[in-house]
This record gives C-alpha cells, structure tokens and sequence, in this order.
C-alpha cells in the first residue's frame, strides 16, 4: 500500500509518497507576512506543493516478499533496512 504520510512507512507500512511538509510549512510563512503586510488572503495565489518524498521501507516488502527495482530504490529518498535508515536527502 501507498501511503501519504511518511510516519505509515516508519512505522512498517511498505511505501509512502507525500508532500514535503517542512516546505509547506516555510511557504507558509511567507503567505502569513503577505497577509500582516496588508495583502487580501482572497488576492493570494494557491500554490500546490512542490517537493515530494519518496520513503520504502524494505523491511515490509521482505516481509511480503516484494522485490523492489533497483530504479525505484535509487530514486527514493528514504530506504528504510533492518535496522539502518539511509536518508538521501
């Protein structure tokens, strides 16, 4: 299963696919000093997210004896294995 939230895949879910929520977060910030600089929240641009992580957690797929391609591991950016967490950020 996919998840949309990192912590699934941490906590022993297979894959997650979601927003970088550290950058929403800081474009965030800059919406709030438009807005207490005067701009109109209606006159602001929605913005969708712009950086995505992709975290697989090897354990499960062991587990449900998946292979994972070589092409998705590498372009993952948290393999999650045994007990070492390689983060690629």
């Amino acid at each position: 299963m996919i998840y949309s939230f990192r912590v699934f895949a941490i906590e022993g879910g297979l894959i997650s696919f979601a927003a970088d929520y550290g950058d929403l977060f800081r474009r965030a910030a800059g919406y709030v000093d438009k807005i207490l600089r005067g701009s109109h929240p209606a006159d602001l641009p929605v913005e969708p997210p712009r950086k995505f992580g992709l975290t697989i957690n090897l354990n499960t797929a062991r587990s449900l004896d998946l292979t994972i391609p070589p092409a998705i591991l590498a372009r993952a950016d948290e393999v999650i294995d045994e007990t070492t967490e390689i983060d690629r950020s």
